[in-house]
């Protein structure tokens, strides 16, 4: 059993869009409560976030991919509806093969069901990862869409009796609400019939069924409770005895929106950040189920933090369409360079990670490790080593509206021209060594040779209904 919750990372997209924006472009606005949302980037999508999210739990923890035993990825919105994404994950961060990997979905109760799962699972001294990433959305004049916001939190589990966060208690509550929330098979759109006292019923039977299960009797200092708008969570607060500022306090939803899996989990990352003694936790699905758990910080172990939910430009609507590819024409016909889905996954190292190769005769680095070595052009093999994914610019180029190769020309339609760059990047014991990457996150003119750069890990482009995914670079914090 491993209920001890030691650090934790949180992240959403840096793009937003203002509930004055879905005013002006409809006359109206669905989603109470809401002032603005996040909005994913057109490289960005569940995994990505999931990805972003894990290393800065990693990071805060001072460990790495690594040292985790049972990885556990959560989502209503995963990119391929058929494929285990934790593979995809595990290799990003690097954890081993061998680790325990589950893959939560089809519920927005998700985040919380995996987290409930690794507390269960018997990892005795091991090391348990927990990410829930989201990024709902519905037809674009409905309730579900107005919220439909993004983000991802993760979680690290086990460690010392004496470090972290408690998970002290935790029950579920399941019962029949068919048609509250759902989303068919084959649709991108979650949707719902829209009965108010039916959803309202179905959200706070579970919820309160959830609570009362739990073995303890917990007064809560803070309430992370799922949020499908800004207004339902509150509707509870007198059944669950607490005041809505015990909610508000914690809540994410007024500022990213509806983060479907992440919702309760976003929220429980904020009260852990903010040293909240004891913290109840309610994640909902329609259906409708719910689960609940009570988490108590240790003042003395702490919780390590590494939260990046702040926002950063807004979007007109037009954009905010465009970001989402709903107004775009898709990929070009024919064209492009073609990479084999085979030839790609022998350069995931390198891609996913920076894995670069210390040449054994000379000790330069070479990027991609293969080949004869750049610097003293031997043979002689080279040792793996993973790039920190820090640098700096040394070149720089924009690519304009036609200038784009084929298979970035959807990416550039949503989201505009971009900046591509030479960047020497750092080396894990000194020394650079230089590699052409994308750049994202940030107007192209505003990138400048001499600049520091950080690697995100990113959607490159898609084909054969395949997407590939790698690092880019963004503006160092």
């Amino acid at each position: 059993m491993s209920n001890r919750i030691r650090a934790v990372g949180a992240y959403a997209p840096r793009f937003r869009i203002t509930a004055d924006a879905f005013q002006e472009a409809w006359g109206q606005f669905h989603a109470s409560g809401i002032e603005e949302k996040a909005v994913p980037g057109a490289d960005e999508d569940a995994l990505t976030m999931a990805v972003a999210a894990a290393k800065r739990a990693l990071a805060a923890d001072e460990s790495d991919g690594a040292a985790v035993d049972h990885l556990a990825f959560a989502s209503t919105t995963p990119p391929l509806a058929e494929e285990d994404l934790t593979s995809r994950l595990g290799a990003a961060l690097g954890v081993a093969e061998t680790a325990t990997r589950r893959f939560h979905g089809g519920s927005t109760r998700a985040g919380t069901s995996a987290l409930a799962d690794a507390v269960a699972a018997d990892l005795d001294d091991g090391v348990a990862l927990v990410v829930a990433a989201d990024c709902p959305r519905g037809h674009l004049d409905d309730a579900v869409d107005h919220a439909a916001g993004a983000g991802a939190a993760a979680f690290v589990l086990g460690g010392p009796e004496d470090d972290g966060a408690t998970v002290t208690d935790s029950a579920e509550y399941a019962t029949p609400y068919p048609g509250t929330r759902f989303r068919e098979a084959g649709s991108e759109r979650t949707e719902g019939l829209d009965v108010t006292t039916y959803d309202r019923a179905a959200f706070g039977e579970v919820v309160t069924g959830a609570v009362d299960a739990l073995d303890s009797d917990p007064e809560p200092d803070a309430v992370a409770i799922q949020a499908p708008d800004g207004k339902r969570p509150y509707r509870v607060a007198g059944a669950l005895g607490v005041d809505n500022a015990t909610i508000y306090d914690v809540a994410t939803v007024q500022n990213l929106g509806d983060t479907g899996a992440a919702s309760a989990p976003l929220s429980l990352a904020r009260a852990l950040a903010e040293e909240v003694d004891t913290t109840l936790v309610v994640g909902v699905g329609s259906g409708a189920g719910a689960d609940a758990l009570v988490v108590e910080y240790d003042e003395y172990g702490g919780v390590a933090t590494d939260i990046a939910l702040d926002g950063g430009p807004t979007l007109s609507y037009a954009e905010y369409l465009r970001q989402r590819g709903e107004v775009t024409s898709g990929p070009p016909e024919g064209g492009g360079a073609y990479v084999s889905v085979p030839s790609w996954k022998r350069s995931i190292p390198q891609r996913y990670r920076l894995e670069a190769g210390r040449c054994e005769a000379c000790g330069a680095l070479n990027f991609p490790p293969e080949g004869a070595c750049e610097s003293c052009n031997e043979r002689a093999g080279v040792e793996p080593v993973e790039l920190p994914g820090t640098g700096t610019v040394e070149a720089v180029t924009t690519i304009s509206q036609g200038g784009a190769p084929p298979e970035f020309a959807e990416q550039q339609s949503r989201s505009g021209d971009f900046a591509v760059a030479v960047v020497a990047f750092d080396g894990p014991d000194g020394g650079s060594v230089s590699v052409p990457v994308q750049v994202t996150d940030v107007e192209p003119a505003s990138v400048s040779v001499g600049d520091a750069v950080a690697a995100e890990f990113r959607r490159i482009y898609t084909q054969e209904g395949v997407t590939r995914y790698g690092a880019k670079v963004t503006a160092a914090e």
